[in-house]
């Protein structure tokens, strides 16, 4: 009798707890999502405080300028590299920073990082696969970067290829794993719905492969 009082008495409880959770789930993407912009967006007027400075007159009156003004910038050396002379200067310029002993390895692996995920990139990451790592029948997903040199593998007459499986959920960091062709799968996943995949542990999944309700 007491048990069932009890449940009696915690029913609109319950009700309520369990709109509470339908609301907290609903309105907590968006609240996260604005936060993670507003938080890169600090980010970004921090770095760029130097350039408030050299602004023009006219801009100062206008909120958030820098940020107009990077853009402008950047824009500016896209349409440079269009122009044959401008990128071989920008070549010239590379090959000295790379001749700058501490900072060689930073810019070298940093540029490689930018060009492996850019869309126009087309040697690096060419195919999302699926290979068993960090063990045999544990599948972890990862990117096809290149075939493997002959002299590196230890069977040189089959084909090996490189594999970036990335870290969950920072992709930037993970491992190089080198396999033989036979031992890769490859995925009918783009590079965004793969690294969608991997940074939410698996959590977002192409809708495409969700069954219709």
């Amino acid at each position: 009798m007491l048990k069932k009082f009890i449940s009696i008495l915690l029913k609109p409880f319950r009700f309520v707890w369990g709109l509470f959770l339908n609301g907290l789930i609903t309105l907590l993407p968006v609240a996260l999502t604005i936060v993670v912009f507003t938080i890169t967006f600090k980010l970004l007027q921090g770095w760029l405080q130097p350039l408030q400075d050299l602004r023009p007159e006219f801009l100062k009156a206008v909120p958030y300028s820098e940020l107009l003004l990077i853009l402008t910038v950047i824009l500016f050396f896209g349409i440079l590299l269009r122009i044959l002379f401008m990128r071989s200067i920008i070549h010239s310029t590379e090959r000295l920073i790379a001749k700058i002993p501490l900072v060689r390895p930073v810019y070298t692996g940093i540029k490689q990082l930018v060009h492996a995920f850019s869309t126009q990139d087309k040697l690096s990451f060419k195919k999302v696969v699926l290979i068993e790592f960090p063990r045999p029948g544990m599948y972890s997903v990862g990117f096809l970067t290149s075939e493997v040199a002959r002299q590196l593998p230890p069977n040189k007459e089959e084909k090996f290829f490189s594999i970036f499986v990335p870290s969950t959920p920072t992709p930037i960091t993970g491992y190089l794993v080198m396999l033989p062709e036979k031992d890769i799968r490859v995925l009918d996943l783009s590079h965004q719905e793969a690294m969608a995949l991997i940074i939410s542990g698996g959590i977002i999944q192409p809708d495409r492969f969700k069954d219709p309700i």
